[in-house]
């Protein structure tokens, strides 16, 4: 699995918030009878967890919030060998973090504009800070932030001096296109996402990528019947990533759409 960087697993499609931005609103709205939401098997999680190889990060995040995951911990334990993270909406991060918070390398805690819990997220992110030296933690701004939740947050870096902030515009309310700033570029003009990772659902289904995808238009296989490098060296995986090196990205059908290049806004 020469050039894997990174795999999304999407432990459990539940969420305990309902923001406007995500895409499970469009699904709700759009395809009401796919939204089976639910947890990751135990047993896919083993059949994923002895295909990866050392080196690859695994972030634990799709569409849902990781940490209603019933069996966190010890999915966590599957891949100790791993640099591991997860994306957060921070509710729960003082629950049960003890069981956790040693196990990743990483939480990132998303912030979205106009979000009416935004204070209170901020509290529980606050007293998470205060009390763990692990793991790593970043904010990531998703669309125009108020001021007074951008100064909160830069507070709270400067008092524990153990973060980072991302401002970044990744999530437009339409999805990855027609972004309000302009969306960086990889140097070698491909999408690095396409290049370097891969992304499971909870039922094993995988794709290049976490784009919005009801479809499954971008469908290259399921762990429960192919392997992981059956599926990344498959030639329909290859063939379009033929097609970005060759700057016919459009002819890729969920890449078309989208404009996104594998580079977070900083």
């Amino acid at each position: 699995m020469n050039g894997l960087s990174g795999i999304n697993i999407e432990l459990t499609s539940r969420c305990n918030k309902s923001c406007w931005m995500c895409g499970r609103r469009k699904m709700e709205q759009e395809h009401p009878e796919l939204c089976d939401w639910g947890d990751m098997p135990f047993e896919i999680l083993e059949i994923i967890s002895k295909q990866i190889p050392k080196g690859v990060f695994i972030q634990f995040h799709n569409n849902g919030e990781p940490l209603l995951y019933p069996h966190l911990e010890e999915a966590l334990e599957l891949f100790s060998g791993h640099y591991t993270g997860l994306d957060t909406n921070g509710i729960l991060l003082m629950e049960n973090s003890d069981s956790f918070a040693h196990l990743l390398n990483t939480i990132t805690i998303s912030v979205i504009q106009d979000d009416p819990i935004g204070t209170e997220q901020l509290e529980i992110a606050g007293e998470f800070l205060q009390i763990k030296e692990r793991p790593f933690v970043m904010f990531r701004l998703l669309g125009e932030i108020d001021e007074q939740r951008k100064t909160a947050i830069n507070s709270m870096v400067k008092a524990w001096e153990r973060s980072d902030v991302c401002y970044r515009v990744l999530h437009a309310p339409g999805g990855s296109h027609s972004y309000d700033k302009p969306v960086v570029k990889p140097e070698v003009g491909v999408c690095l996402e396409m290049l370097h990772k891969l992304a499971i659902d909870r039922f094993g289904n995988v794709y290049p990528c976490v784009r919005y995808d009801p479809d499954k238009i971008n469908f290259l296989g399921n762990v429960k019947h192919m392997t992981l490098d059956f599926i990344w060296n498959a030639s329909r995986r290859s063939g379009w990533i033929d097609s970005h090196m060759n700057g016919n990205r459009n002819e890729v059908p969920l890449c078309s759409k989208c404009h996104f290049y594998g580079i977070p806004r900083g």
